[in-house]
């Protein structure tokens, strides 16, 4: 159980890494700024964290079904459930970055 605890913090902490600008990148919102590109507008910002909420209550729920859960196949039932969610949601995040560096390069070449 505290090997599941510490992988699952690993994942969320290696994703909240790769959503961070590096230094110097052009990449993401933040690195296009202030050259010509659109901004979010405060609805637009405030439905983005509505989001990134959700998502973080469905994986919490998650978190506490897989600990108070005693049967093992139901238990692996849920950590697989999971682990599917998380998936869904990288390939999400990826497809975004992917359209984000198209923008961009769009952007660049005007």
């Amino acid at each position: 159980m505290k090997r599941l605890i510490a992988i699952m913090g690993l994942v969320l902490f290696s994703l909240s890494l790769q959503a961070q600008d590096k230094p110097g990148s052009m990449s993401g919102m933040q690195g296009m700024q202030g050259k010509g590109q659109m901004q979010m507008s405060e609805e637009q910002r405030d439905a983005h964290m509505r989001a990134k909420q959700e998502q973080m209550l469905i994986m919490h729920d998650y978190y506490n079904r897989i600990l108070a859960e005693e049967d093992p196949a139901k238990k692996q039932k849920l950590k697989d459930e999971q682990l599917e969610l998380m998936k869904a949601h990288h390939r999400k995040m990826r497809e975004h970055k992917q359209q984000m560096k198209k923008m961009h390069k769009k952007m660049m070449n005007k």
